[in-house]
């Protein structure tokens, strides 16, 4: 990991290495959490600027109160408060992960008395999968583990603890020797990578698995959806079998941290003919320009980071 100067915790702006909880903290134990992955571009049109960040912040909201955790800032406060720790961070372009947590005081499996704490830290990241797999595609294995069933947890949330479920497909299918896992919903359809949302392509439409699959709704899921229609694609979002990713013409995920990748094989299966299509092509090329202010139709998405002098 690329460290930094400086995390953002509670309120005030602490050393990276001085950013520490106590091995009791509740959501160490018991996964009770929340969190985000969001992105700063340092963007051709308006310099170092997150990439939804409102959506990205009204999410983290949401997750927090499906798991009845107060936030105790505002919105407009850990918006200002990313903004300024990447401008002390002297960074242009950065992962960002803010982290809602149930903290150190009470333990148990009842959370309600335990403090809740935030935290927002920033580095350097370069692509989850890779500049290579963002290029020439990357391949996928449909895990043996199924995503987390909505009787069980709550998939729309972005929670800590859920993410077990995402690093048993992760590990398996690394073992394997495949660069990303592929989840089925419960009852069979595809529903996401360990970290991605799903994009099948056949005879020129994009489809891509529902809510009702037990999909987390991604930021840039929402992005590349919106980009694809204003290109001229048909979007449909629908229940897609299994078997649909092999006889698929193209395949591709959108995540924050992997951006949008293409899929060159799935299960030893080539699809289409084993590299990026050419609708992978087209909607990469216009999200990768939105997410670097190269377009106009999309710089609403962009929250500029005022620059000022580095704060060791």
């Amino acid at each position: 990991m690329n460290q930094a100067d400086l995390i953002w915790m509670n309120g005030e702006f602490v050393a990276w290495e001085d950013a520490k909880v106590h091995v009791l903290t509740h959501g160490l134990h018991y996964g009770t959490g929340v969190f985000e992955g969001v992105r700063c571009y340092d963007t051709e049109s308006v310099g170092p600027a997150v990439f939804r960040h409102a959506d990205h912040i009204d999410r983290l909201f949401r997750s927090a109160e499906l798991y009845y955790m107060p936030i105790p800032f505002d919105r407009e406060q850990l918006r200002q408060a990313t903004l300024e720790l990447i401008s002390r961070n002297g960074q242009r372009s950065c992962y960002i992960r803010p982290l809602v947590f149930r903290g150190y005081g009470t333990m148990g499996l009842f959370p309600l008395e335990a403090p809740v704490d935030v935290t927002i830290a920033t580095w350097e990241w370069g692509a989850y999968l890779g500049e290579e797999g963002k290029r020439d595609g990357i391949r996928a294995k449909v895990s043996s583990w199924r995503r987390i069933s909505p009787d069980g947890l709550i998939p729309q949330a972005k929670a800590t603890g859920q993410y077990l479920n995402s690093i048993l497909a992760k590990v398996e299918t690394h073992k394997a020797g495949y660069d990303e896992a592929i989840l089925l919903d419960d009852h069979g359809h595809v529903c996401e990578g360990s970290g991605e949302n799903v994009f099948v392509v056949r005879d020129g439409t994009i489809f891509t698995p529902p809510q009702t699959a037990s999909i987390l709704d991604g930021i840039n899921r929402k992005s590349a959806i919106q980009i694809a229609r204003d290109l001229g694609f048909e979007v449909v979002e629908r229940d897609i079998a299994r078997a649909e990713l092999y006889l698929a013409d193209e395949v591709y995920l959108t995540g924050t941290a992997a951006e949008l990748v293409p899929v060159r094989e799935v299960d030893d299966h080539a699809v289409g003919d084993g590299a990026p299509g050419e609708v992978t092509r087209a909607v990469q090329k216009a999200f990768d320009d939105a997410l670097h202010g190269r377009t106009d139709r999309y710089r609403a998405w962009l929250d500029p980071v005022p620059l000022r002098e580095r704060v060791a």
